[in-house]
């Protein structure tokens, strides 16, 4: 059942007051979503519970599988027969799905994962809100393994993710992790979603090749290889083991080497096309607070009031977590006497922001942990105390 109603504007585009969720499949039918698996989990069931109305609807599949790990397997046999596929889920599941995220990174499967973050550990506050998996989003999975995950701070933002994070796991052939939070997950806002004619839609690259003895679905001799739909014309090998460039399992340094090397070089070649940063009132700022998902909105609430009371305040807004941005926080960490990393964990970012900043400027961690939002005052006076 649908808890919204979309309206036509005159220009044809989708407009309504939805969550956070609900606009997430919404963006994701534009991006071209047609296989959904998962498992309900708060917060994040309104997904699912969208995706089984809609996809029908557009000639898509919505399975709910009886748990998370063959829910995220079963993505990534979606996705290897040529479909998008996305599955979304929340704290204990997303540590279950991390095993086979990881065989989607090796095998280079295009694939969306949301993560609406809920207070933890284990299944600690399941109807609040925190942002204590941005680690777990990067480093989850065993081994080296490379990963793009997106944060986004507001419901029209999850429009725009959700788009760019299916455009960004097609060019790449890799997983993409959307890092939402219960309070944007439920949030509601103003959405206008764009005409698929007003956005660039990436479909991953098919090869040309047709004969099954010269494809190599992982071939070394370009970053991304083109891709063929698994059990189509083609025949070629996947496992979980590593490969050599025709699937195969393989344990020579020659061959173990270059395929590691490929699918992180794949990432970190093309980190200005991947990285993502909005910077706020940052060019005269003398106090940066450096932020993801909904604690963004909070520092801005705090810039303003500190505006107001003569701070120099500016915020710079992590849109892409992983890759960390961290020759944009080095530029503007330069001209600034002070950073505060705002997020709701017990610090985790601000490793990552320190390291950029490279002992230059002091930098401190404004965080919450209790399962509640951090609101502008605290901010505030946290900032007003450290700088008397």
């Amino acid at each position: 059942m649908l808890f919204y109603r979309l309206y036509r504007d005159k220009e044809g585009r989708k407009v309504g007051f939805v969550q956070g969720n609900e606009a997430c499949v919404e963006a994701g039918l534009i991006a071209g979503l047609r296989f959904f698996a998962g498992y309900p989990i708060t917060p994040s069931s309104e997904i699912a519970s969208v995706a089984s109305a809609k996809l029908p609807m557009v000639g898509g599949k919505f399975i709910q599988m009886e748990d998370e790990i063959s829910s995220m397997a079963a993505v990534i046999g979606a996705s290897m027969t040529g479909i998008k596929a996305m599955t979304a889920t929340s704290g204990p599941g997303f540590s279950l799905k991390q095993e086979n995220i990881g065989f989607a990174s090796l095998n280079e499967v295009p694939c969306v994962i949301v993560n609406v973050q809920r207070a933890g550990p284990s299944t600690g506050l399941p109807t609040q809100v925190s942002q204590g998996d941005v680690m777990q989003a990067r480093w989850g999975t065993h081994g080296d393994h490379p990963i793009i995950v997106l944060s986004p701070s507001s419901v029209p933002e999850v429009v725009e993710l959700t788009i760019r994070a299916f455009n960004l796991s097609e060019k790449y052939r890799n997983p993409v992790i959307l890092l939402m939070d219960e309070t944007v997950a439920h949030m509601r806002e103003k959405i206008v979603l764009p005409l698929k004619s007003e956005v660039e839609i990436i479909d991953r690259s098919i090869t040309t090749i047709d004969s099954s003895e010269e494809y190599k679905p992982f071939d070394d001799c370009t970053l991304v290889p083109p891709f063929s739909p698994f059990g189509g014309k083609l025949r070629y090998n996947i496992t979980g083991l590593i490969h050599d460039p025709k699937g195969f399992p393989t344990a020579r340094e020659d061959e173990v080497v270059p395929l590691m090397d490929r699918i992180h070089k794949k990432i970190e070649d093309n980190r200005d096309d991947i990285v993502e940063v909005k910077e706020h009132m940052t060019e005269d700022a003398d106090i940066l607070l450096v932020s993801f998902g909904i604690s963004v909105k909070s520092s801005l609430g705090a810039m303003k009031m500190a505006r107001e009371g003569g701070l120099k305040v500016g915020v710079l807004q992590l849109v892409t977590i992983w890759p960390f941005a961290d020759r944009e926080v080095d530029i503007v960490s330069q001209q600034v006497k002070r950073v505060f990393v705002v997020e709701l964990n017990m610090g985790q970012i601000i490793r990552e922001v320190e390291r950029a900043c490279r002992g230059r400027v002091p930098v401190e961690g404004i965080n919450r942990y209790d399962g509640h939002l951090i609101n502008p005052q605290e901010i505030l006076s946290v900032i007003e105390e450290r700088m008397k």
